[in-house]
């Protein structure tokens, strides 16, 4: 049976934790080979400087003595500096004169001829019989019996081990360094995000099904206490969400219920007694039901698509005009008064803004005991406003919030009467909303007075 092969997966597969840590590692890593090979070159030249001036040193000491003395034989030659065993004196016919005691019986060490006098060379080079390689120094003497080349010479042996040593001991430190760092990267990442899995269980809780959930936020204030101040945040934003979605629903459930109840028992009494009914009579009332529950329906429609964040096309609107128009196609029993400053132009959905405006008119005309009045104005250069004031009983300010709520009905003499859905100031204020906008009930001397404030196209005509 063959066997699978074990799959190791791709980077991008890999968790965040396995991530980091490799990207530290890696990181760190390259930066001491890196950090080594420098610390290597600059140990290196730092202790080839130190060779070549020891070099000098005691080739100024041999040549001296040469200069002075020009001796002769082997075991003669000796220098102050340590290290620098490998001395000989030669003339210009390559004839070793006087050497030191390692180099007893050997040839010229090496072929270096400096061109002038004074001149120092120098190179490494490796010499039969010596196992290490060395340095060596030369120079030109000019002696009693003429001219000489003398060499001064260590074994590199002693200086080089502490170069290998050393790489060695670096060498073997940043393997190990990287397995400690990769140790340290993979328990801080762990660390760093355990609240982050605390926040991950919790709200697959939340999502499970618990109720009203909160994750746990970490004390401090860095990245991941924020990240759970913003979940929690979003909870509560959902929650409100939820419990406003659940209310809609059971007042609209509510008030389809009373108009389709009604409908139904029409229908019923005139089947059960069909020849005692006037077949016109129920028709219109059973119109009367559908033109309600069509309304409603409209509107909820309308909220609908203005929660939603539908685009509207928008162009200039003059706001008088607006007044002016849809007050020469009302009727009402209620006299309206209008006075609108030219030019107060706002962009927007004139069909929206229409709507808005047939709401709070409606409203006004239905509580006003004998006149509405209109005022459009531009009080400050980028706001526009348009108040609808009535001389009715007027909305305590308990109230004055409660009036925007869906189906909401008020107690006293704002009792919302049958007929309407509950739905038009909601509507209103969204429609101001979506048109970057307010509308607010304010103080008022006598009646109700509501207040739509609106950013300006442009400046009005004064």
């Amino acid at each position: 049976m063959p066997r699978r092969r074990l799959r190791c997966p791709p980077p991008s597969e890999w968790s965040l934790r396995m991530r980091v840590t490799v990207a530290a590692t890696v990181i760190m890593g390259c930066l001491l080979s890196l950090g080594l090979v420098g610390f290597y070159l600059v140990l290196h030249w730092t202790l080839q400087d130190q060779v070549s001036q020891r070099g000098r040193e005691a080739l100024y000491d041999l040549a001296a003595i040469v200069r002075l003395h020009d001796p002769r034989g082997e075991d003669v030659l000796r220098t102050q500096v340590d290290g620098f065993i490998l001395l000989q004196s030669v003339d210009d016919q390559d004839r070793v004169l006087a050497a030191s005691a390692p180099l007893a019986g050997y040839p010229p060490i090496s072929q270096l001829r400096p061109s002038r006098p004074g001149e120092i060379v120098s190179e490494h080079l490796t010499v039969r019989g010596v196992r290490n390689k060395i340095y060596v120094s030369a120079t030109r003497v000019r002696a009693r019996a003429g001219w000489r080349t003398v060499y001064a010479g260590a074994p590199e042996y002693s200086y080089t081990p502490v170069q290998r040593l050393l790489a060695a001991s670096l060498g073997a430190g940043v393997p190990l360094s990287m397995l400690v760092m990769a140790w340290l990267v993979w328990t801080a990442v762990r660390r760093a995000l355990a609240p982050m899995r605390t926040m991950s269980s919790e709200l697959a809780a939340i999502s499970g099904g618990e109720p009203y959930g909160r994750v746990s936020v970490p004390g401090g204030h860095d990245e991941i206490a924020q990240l759970g101040e913003e979940i929690n945040l979003a909870l509560m934003r959902l929650q409100r969400t939820v419990e406003r979605q659940r209310a809609f629903t059971a007042d609209v459930s509510h008030e389809l219920r009373s108009p389709l109840t009604g409908l139904r028992a029409q229908l019923e009494d005139a089947l059960e007694h069909p020849e005692d009914e006037q077949w016109p009579v129920v028709a219109r009332a059973a119109l009367d039901d559908a033109d309600r529950l069509q309304r409603i329906v409209a509107d909820l429609l309308l909220m609908a698509r203005l929660e939603a964040g539908v685009q509207i096309e928008r162009r200039p609107v003059d706001l008088g005009e607006l007044a002016r128009e849809e007050l020469a196609l009302r009727r009402g029993e209620v006299p309206i008064e209008l006075s609108a400053e030219p030019g107060v132009v706002v962009l927007g959905s004139p069909d929206h803004l229409r709507r808005l405006l047939v709401n709070l008119l409606d409203n006004a005309e239905h509580y006003a005991r004998s006149r509405v009045w209109v005022r459009v104005r531009a009080p400050e250069p980028r706001a526009a406003e348009l108040e609808v004031l009535d001389d009715g009983p007027g909305i305590a300010p308990e109230d004055r919030e409660r009036v925007f709520l869906r189906f909401q009905r008020l107690g006293g003499t704002r009792r919302r009467e049958h007929g309407g859905t509950g739905l038009g100031l909601p509507i209103s204020r969204d429609i101001a909303i979506v048109h970057g906008g307010s509308l607010h009930v304010v103080d008022s001397e006598q009646g109700a007075r509501l207040l739509l404030r609106l950013p300006l196209a442009r400046p009005p005509d004064r």
